[in-house]
């Protein structure tokens, strides 16, 4: 571990008001970006940050604010080698299914409890998946907090940890998960599609780890001190409301941590460049995250559909996780030369959802009328090239979709409003400040 020489420097510039606080997210980049951001915000009011994953991931991070960087130490903890994990695989990005790095993530119990027995941290906030980290926390008297990346629908949808942890979800049908959930006493559309089913299903059985990813966010929701989410009042505070309720303590928004910019970075790009040729508004932005795996056909459909809409588009297309040199999804021929500099990498929302909370994200704003969702066969999940290339240009440039365009322009009051993101930062950093637990002599 590499960490010794930045104890002392903790322990030089902390002083009694000053917090350590351990951040340890699961090892998806998803998770990882939005933790090292939590991190930032916390060094910035001088509280000395630990940022715990594995070599590899820390590597691939993004560089730390030269101001920032002396209050962040990143702390290497070498992830167990496993039959089946490939070499250097450290990252849902790197395999094709996570549930074999579940398991070599466990195996990080040892190192990281040493890590917290030498440390001694006030606070130790963590993701959904290390089941095992709760009671080590309670034991250490380090206060604790589970930190969710996505909305407070999506939890409160998989229903108290009660339901969770022992199985007893009275759901017991798929299409039981096409209907809010009964404990939701509010109107709402919050629901899977059926071809969306699969995976929560899943969620709920034993995997190769040995223990299932419901029963691991139902240890560790019950386990942690407060509860902390990626939300914000102004959106659908009603389900801030019923999760508190649901979980049966403190649950904490730290707002939508619209992402940091460092000044003085030269971005003039060749995409940049093509951007400043294009007329406001008019260019679609596709990225579908970075875990999505896109079927031949699938991908195929959204490229023609793309290029049938006529509209100028910047597309993330990333090789799937877990791919290596020898495996290929390929673009409908000539597509590159057809669309040319559109080929690239991001207002209103055309919504395609694939994994675990994007379904019920896209019913969310669906309903606030801030975008559509392309249509898809009910049974499959199946698009064409015609609805994708129908719904773009329908939110884009026919009268139909201004009602969308004028919607999402109020929106930016709420996601581009950077003081009132900044509020719930202040907050969230009081609490921690004045809800550590009291050290033992």
């Amino acid at each position: 571990m590499e960490h010794e020489e930045h104890q002392q420097k903790r322990k030089e510039m902390a002083s009694d008001s000053k917090q350590h606080v351990v951040m340890f997210p699961w090892l998806a980049f998803g998770h990882m970006i939005p933790y090292l951001e939590l991190s930032k915000f916390i060094a910035q009011k001088g509280h000395v940050v630990s940022f715990v994953s594995t070599p590899r991931n820390i590597d691939r991070l993004p560089k730390l604010p030269p101001d920032l960087a002396p209050l962040i130490n990143l702390v290497k903890l070498p992830l167990p080698r496993l039959d089946g994990l490939p070499e250097n695989a450290e990252a849902t990005m790197d395999v094709r299914s996570d549930y074999i790095l579940k398991k070599a993530f466990d195996g990080l119990q040892t190192d990281l409890t040493r890590f917290l027995e030498t440390s001694v941290p006030d606070w130790i906030i963590y993701d959904f998946a290390p089941h095992w980290l709760p009671p080590i926390a309670a034991r250490l008297n380090i206060s604790s907090a589970m930190f969710i990346i996505i909305n407070a629908w999506f939890l409160c949808f998989l229903g108290p940890p009660s339901v969770i942890i022992h199985g007893s979800d009275p759901r017991t049908e798929p299409e039981h998960f096409t209907v809010p959930p009964s404990w939701v006493p509010f109107p709402t559309k919050v629901s899977y599609r059926p071809h969306e089913i699969n995976w929560i299903i899943g969620a709920a059985k034993q995997n190769v780890s040995g223990i299932s990813d419901a029963y691991r966010l139902g240890l560790v929701s019950v386990g942690s001190d407060v509860i902390m989410v990626r939300h914000c009042e102004e959106c659908e505070p009603e389900w801030l409301d019923l999760l508190q309720e649901l979980y049966r303590k403190p649950v904490i928004p730290v707002g939508l941590m619209p992402p940091t910019v460092q000044d003085g970075v030269d971005d003039k790009t060749a995409i940049t460049e093509w951007l400043d040729q294009q007329n406001t508004g008019a260019v679609v932005y596709v990225a579908l995250g970075s875990e999505v795996r896109l079927s031949q056909q699938d991908l195929t459909e959204l490229a023609l559909g793309l290029e049938l809409s006529q509209l100028p588009f910047l597309w993330v297309l990333r090789k799937p996780p877990g791919s290596n040199e020898s495996d290929s999804v390929d673009l409908p021929e000539g597509f590159v030369e057809r669309t040319k500099e559109g080929l690239m990498l991001g207002r209103p929302l055309i919504m395609l959802p694939f994994l675990v909370d994007q379904g019920l994200n896209a019913r969310v704003f669906e309903g606030k009328k801030v975008g559509i969702e392309i249509p898809r066969d009910e049974g499959d999940g199946s698009f064409t090239r015609n609805s994708v290339a129908e719904s773009v240009r329908l939110v884009m440039v026919e009268e139909e979709g201004k009602t969308y365009r004028d919607n999402a322009k109020e929106m930016k009051a709420v996601f581009g409003d950077k003081d009132r993101q900044d509020r719930y930062i202040e907050s969230f950093i009081e609490y921690l400040e004045n809800h550590r637990r009291l050290k033992k002599d």
